[in-house]
């Protein structure tokens, strides 16, 4: 099968290779154009967690504190904060002379606003509101302070609102134009501004000269949505793009070798694993886990499929991940011993294995069929089972009807490894079918309790040394992500998780 899908690559590559690149280029001198795999249908901050939406939105708007691309946070619309009355009070003292792009006035009052509507009836409706819910109330104290009242800790909150949900929006034009039209013309107080959106087609921005970081240094930044990948990096040597956020890895050394282009490859967020059902079929003995850990080759996988582009891991996060533990190493691959680990444990030659995963994810399926290679080497009888991804993710998983092993990709927005692991593994959660763990649980439970970052740190990686232990998934790989770049761009800073800010960016 590997053998078949190089002869593929190598065969699209060289096509791609034959496009014919245009004369002159489609871009303005001002302008970038950044293709994107999916239209996130509303630009409303509460009504998604599409990265894409982010690539979009981390333009348009700002939140009360901010991250760049060296993941660290700092001040955003908010300048100052301070936890007050045992933690059960953040108090922000906000940026002053700010304004939205309509012309009205960012203070105390938009951001109550904000997280009134994020947490009543309106943010019901969309995805974001679980991740706030630590939030009882928001005071104004003045033009300039708020108070967010807490109903319980949540020390990942601050680079919460950095993101998605809590951007900040404009209280008066939302009252005016409503919902439905915010979601379509959306107004922040961003470096750029909106102009135009074709749904499925492309969003249009321009600079914002007035943006209290200071003005961008270009005109113009237009989105345009290309769901295939090929497609991308299609338009990107032809000079109709600059930069191409979907890079099938057979076509990166196509990109590496044009004069005009640079192929960005660096560690992202996504980590991807075979989870195992730890309450039916083989996998529900943990030393079987343990020997199916042992039995797949992880470095061959990332070296043919992935053609080098990820690393081996040990627990289900980047390295990127505040919880990380550079400590715990991956398993290393041993065949004999795994075949000797599943007789000892009474596993039956031809025992049956099936892995369920994304049938669009093109990469992912090589890498299964790669797992059961392995696993039929071991003397399983493995099977691959495609599903469309929702009935997957919001059927299959959560009512515990996988397979032994499953498909889970995961990229923890926050790089906090708590939005991973309390999803993944605390008990009644949508992405833990089958496991309900006292002792997980409760570790679970302390660290959302702990504001001390070194005792949190510990707690987490606690966490994932318990995991490892308990062998509730094959940790497969940290992909790294791909971007195509056209070299006209410059200070170009690529973030890890595709939240652009385009500020500084030049063009030539």
């Amino acid at each position: 099968m590997r053998i078949s899908r190089t002869f593929k690559a190598l065969g699209l590559a060289a096509a791609v290779a034959l496009a014919p690149l245009m004369a002159s280029s489609a871009q303005a001198a001002g302008t970038v154009t950044v293709a994107l795999a999916i239209d996130a249908g509303s630009w409303d901050p509460i009504d998604t967690f599409i990265v894409d939406w982010a690539s979009v939105g981390n333009n348009i708007y700002d939140g009360l504190t901010s991250r760049g691309p060296d993941m660290k946070l700092k001040p955003g619309l908010a300048t100052s904060w301070e936890f007050l009355d045992d933690n059960a009070r953040i108090r922000f003292k906000l940026r002053e002379n700010v304004k939205f792009h309509n012309g009205e006035p960012f203070n105390a009052a938009a951001v109550k606003f904000t997280f009134d509507r994020l947490l009543g009836e309106e943010g019901k409706k969309g995805p974001q509101q679980s991740n706030y819910n630590a939030i009882d109330r928001v005071e104004v104290v003045d033009d300039n302070t708020v108070d967010f009242v807490m109903k319980q800790p949540d020390p990942v909150l601050l680079t919460k609102l950095a993101g998605y949900g809590a951007m900040i929006v404009p209280p008066q034009y939302i009252k005016e134009k409503g919902d439905e039209y915010f979601n379509t013309h959306p107004v922040g107080t961003g470096p750029f501004k909106f102009v135009s959106y074709d749904p499925k087609v492309n969003i249009t921005l321009e600079a914002n000269a007035d943006h209290w970081g200071g003005a961008p240094k270009i005109d113009k930044v237009v989105y345009r949505m290309i769901a295939e990948a090929n497609t991308q990096v299609a338009e990107l040597q032809a000079g109709r793009i600059d930069i191409a956020t979907l890079v099938p890895f057979g076509l990166a050394p196509t990109i590496e070798k044009a004069q005009n282009l640079s192929l960005v490859s660096i560690t992202g967020p996504t980590a991807v694993a075979l989870r195992l059902n730890t309450k039916n079929g083989i996998t529900k003995d943990v030393n079987v886990r343990k020997a199916l850990i042992m039995g797949v080759d992880r470095d061959a996988i990332i070296k043919a499929v992935l053609l080098g582009h990820a690393k081996p891991i040990a627990s289900f996060q980047s390295e990127l991940s505040f919880g990380y533990d550079p400590s715990l190493k991956p398993v290393p691959f041993d065949l004999a011993k795994a075949k000797q680990m599943l007789q000892q444990a009474g596993v039956q030659p031809g025992a049956p294995l099936k892995i369920d995963f994304r049938g669009n994810d093109a990469t992912f399926r090589e890498v299964a069929q790669a797992a059961a290679g392995f696993f039929q080497a071991l003397g399983l009888k493995p099977t691959v089972q495609p599903y469309e991804s929702p009935v997957l993710l919001n059927d299959i998983i959560p009512n515990g009807k996988t397979g032994e092993a499953w498909h889970n990709s995961w990229g923890g927005w926050t790089f906090d490894y708590d939005n991973t692991a309390y999803l993944m593994y605390h008990s009644g959660e949508k992405w833990n079918p089958y496991d309900n763990d006292p002792k997980l649980n409760a570790l679970l439970e302390k660290q959302r309790t702990v504001y001390d970052v070194k005792e949190r740190e510990k707690i987490l990686q606690e966490v994932g040394r318990y995991v490892a232990d308990q062998a509730m998934e094959i940790p497969l790989y940290n992909q790294n992500t791909l971007y195509g770049v056209n070299k006209r761009l410059k200070n170009f800073d690529p973030p890890s998780d595709r939240r652009f800010r385009f500020t500084d960016v030049t063009v030539e």
